[in-house]
């Protein structure tokens, strides 16, 4: 079974890595696609309700955001996407 995410570690990579465009759940880049469930819903390709199609967003890029495959590791990666879920499930 998959490890438990570290959903602290995922607030760390966050802050370090894609608050500067996505502080708060926003997008300072392209203002409709924000971070928040019903954005995640209407622009993230295959959105499924868990963290498998953020992962493939930050691994991958798409658009005006860079790919973070082989910056971060895997753990960090999925890590940050199941912060990210927490969030958007929360309402930042």
């Amino acid at each position: 079974p998959a490890m438990a995410a570290d959903l602290s570690n995922g607030e760390s990579v966050f802050q370090g890595n894609c608050a500067a465009c996505h502080a708060g759940g926003q997008n300072s880049v392209q203002v409709e696609k924000t971070l928040e469930l019903t954005s995640l819903k209407s622009y993230l390709a295959n959105f499924n309700g868990d963290e498998s199609a953020i992962v493939m967003q930050v691994t991958n890029g798409k658009n005006a955001m860079p790919a973070f495959g082989g910056r971060l590791e895997d753990d960090e990666i999925a890590d940050v996407a199941a912060y990210v879920l927490s969030k958007a499930k929360g309402g930042w």
